[in-house]
């Protein structure tokens, strides 16, 4: 188990697993929890490695499972007809090469982890999940949702296997970029979860380009970044940032009812170096 979260397991206060490594809530009962918002959030390069015994990944694993599986199959096949990706593929050269061609050419019946815990980059080590409360942590896992080259959408509850795939990367067989070519099922998956809530994206360029929201759902897309002073992107140096953005909003917002309390709970961060802009669509 990762040391970032070694709390987060506590067996007295943590959320069930299933067979699959899947954290509950359900999806029902995240309904149940009136989300007023769910937040978008990149992977991490930087994986746990391992996962909970007797798990198994599936294609069709997970929250998104039976939107996303057929999708989630053909990476996994093409990852394995490539032995894995070659160095320009994964973007990664040594003893990292070798460990994600491993990884990705076994996704299909690989061990996992809940992706709040397969993720360990700098975004989800300042989100601290586990600093939160078992209650807040429940909540959290419930509008969280990260969207991958792999899986496509997760929550972070769900089960992920070790692996290493850019959303940039425009893989052999495919016809543009992982991120391009998940736009639509994925947009499809996130907006029938997201009804009636505010989407904030919280997403890079290359992970943006997989989310549309829909005009004809009552879903809010809200695009939040993180810039210097002078107004600049933050880029890598916001990472930091980002992850205790998300983390304010997981902790101080959860009850709020109104969606102008929720842009000005966002706007009202601040972090240093780096100031909030915001763009509703």
């Amino acid at each position: 188990m990762s040391s970032h979260l070694s709390k987060f397991f506590d067996p007295r206060t943590a959320p069930a697993v299933t067979s699959a490594g899947q954290m509950v809530p359900t999806v029902r009962q995240t309904r149940q929890m009136r989300l007023n918002f769910v937040l978008l959030l990149p992977p991490s390069e930087g994986k746990a490695e391992g996962g909970r015994p007797g798990t198994k990944w599936r294609p069709k694993s997970g929250t998104f499972g039976l939107k996303l599986g057929a999708r989630r199959g053909e990476v996994a096949a093409a990852l394995a007809a490539e032995g894995g990706g070659n160095a320009a593929l994964l973007g990664v050269g040594g003893r990292h090469l070798k460990r994600a061609q491993a990884a990705n050419r076994g996704v299909v019946g690989a061990l996992t982890l809940p992706a709040a815990e397969r993720y360990t980059g700098v975004v989800w080590e300042h989100l601290d999940l586990a600093g939160m409360t078992a209650a807040q942590r429940e909540r959290a896992l419930a509008r969280i949702i990260v969207l991958s080259g792999l899986t496509g959408a997760s929550l972070a509850s769900d089960p992920v296997p070790d692996y290493r795939l850019k959303m940039g990367v425009r893989p052999p067989g495919f016809s543009g970029t992982l991120a391009r070519w998940w736009r639509d099922a994925v947009s499809d998956a996130v907006n029938d979860y997201a009804r009636g809530c505010i989407v904030i994206d919280l997403l890079p360029t290359e992970h943006r380009a997989a989310y549309s929201p829909d005009p004809f759902l009552d879903v809010d897309h809200v695009i939040v970044d993180l810039v210097t002073s002078n107004g600049r992107a933050g880029g890598h140096d916001a990472k930091a940032a980002k992850g205790r953005l998300a983390r304010h909003l997981l902790l101080t917002t959860p009850m709020i009812a109104s969606r102008k309390g929720l842009m000005t709970a966002i706007e009202k961060f601040s972090d240093g170096a780096f100031r909030v802009v915001t763009k509703v669509n």
